[in-house]
């Protein structure tokens, strides 16, 4: 079985290390990693969500925070602290550190930025193959307007620095529209038997993916059943502020509401928490089949089960 999946970062991460218990060593997974959180710091290029997946999958990752590395130090950033450089609202760890400079020294030489994750899954070995969704720079901002009038800040500032504690008005993925589908990603979705949309971040880490030229349309023909989990369980995110952007795009933060704004143009199936299973009736009418089933990724074990209920709802809508 070849398995596509689209993934932002922690989510998209525990998500995947469950689906990976699901299936048997025959089977392929094929990430499509979100690029819009990527941001310039220090001079090096940090792609935050690529490296949550690698971390995450590859067995480096801090699991309590779901980002950075586990056993970390932060010699680096206190020393630019003295230097007064920042931002001192992002952190940086030193041996997180060291995955940026490799990376944007291979950059800096020339080669791409799926070169350069094919080159650091070499150390990780995540157990899938990790594409980014463009090598082309796209980078996710925010509208908001504050004591300092309407701006666009970039997304890792509006969520990390800000809480996403002003509105946001707009998302913006900067470059997506004159961006390429990194190599391999159409490839791998035409070549897919089930493609999965995890409990990510459904504007900022899948949105902005779909936003990428020809990777919507792609999934939209492509033979295989598309399913995805719900973020929202009890009409909150179950991480992270996904209901500040969804309200910046109009959509409501209900299970019910995110399936019905990808459409059924794209997904065929849609998981809801059980706590939403009055959701379901809404989401079928809007030609899409859903189930209700526990989603809540308390350990790997009750993730393997929530991967194995979306493969098998792809094999219903399949037949």
């Amino acid at each position: 079985m070849r398995i596509v999946a689209l993934a932002g970062g922690i989510g998209g991460a525990r998500f995947l290390r469950g689906l990976r218990e699901a299936i048997g060593p025959e089977d392929e997974i094929t990430v499509i990693g979100n690029t819009g959180d990527d941001i310039h710091l220090y001079g090096l290029k940090v792609c935050p969500d690529l490296d949550t997946l690698m971390y995450t999958l590859g067995g480096g990752i801090h699991e309590e925070q779901g980002w950075g590395r586990a056993d970390e130090t932060w010699s680096i950033k206190a020393e630019m602290k003295e230097y007064g450089v920042g931002p001192e609202w992002f952190g940086l760890g030193d041996r997180d550190f060291a995955t940026h400079l490799v990376r944007s020294q291979m950059l800096t030489a020339g080669y791409t930025l799926s070169q350069v994750t094919e080159a650091l899954c070499v150390r990780w070995k995540p157990g899938v193959r990790l594409l980014p969704m463009s090598d082309d720079r796209v980078e996710t901002h925010v509208r908001i307007t504050d004591e300092n009038g309407t701006r666009a800040v970039h997304f890792q500032e509006y969520w990390v620095r800000l809480h996403a504690a002003v509105d946001a008005e707009a998302i913006i993925p900067v470059g997506a529209d004159t961006a390429k589908p990194a190599p391999g990603v159409l490839e791998a979705v035409a070549a897919a038997d089930v493609i999965l949309l995890p409990p990510s971040n459904p504007v900022v880490s899948i949105g902005t993916i779909l936003a990428v030229p020809g990777i919507r349309a792609a999934l939209a023909a492509a033979p295989a059943p598309v399913v995805g989990l719900s973020p929202i369980i009890g009409g909150a995110p179950v991480r992270g502020m996904a209901d500040k952007v969804l309200a910046a795009v109009g959509v409501e933060a209900t299970a019910a509401a995110v399936a019905l704004n990808y459409g059924s143009g794209l997904l065929d199936g849609w998981l809801v928490d059980t706590a939403d299973e009055a959701a379901v009736a809404a989401v079928e009418a809007g030609g899409i089949a859903c189930r209700a089933v526990p989603l809540l990724m308390t350990d790997v074990a009750a993730t393997a089960e929530m991967a194995r209920a979306a493969l098998a709802l792809a094999e219903q809508v399949r037949a």
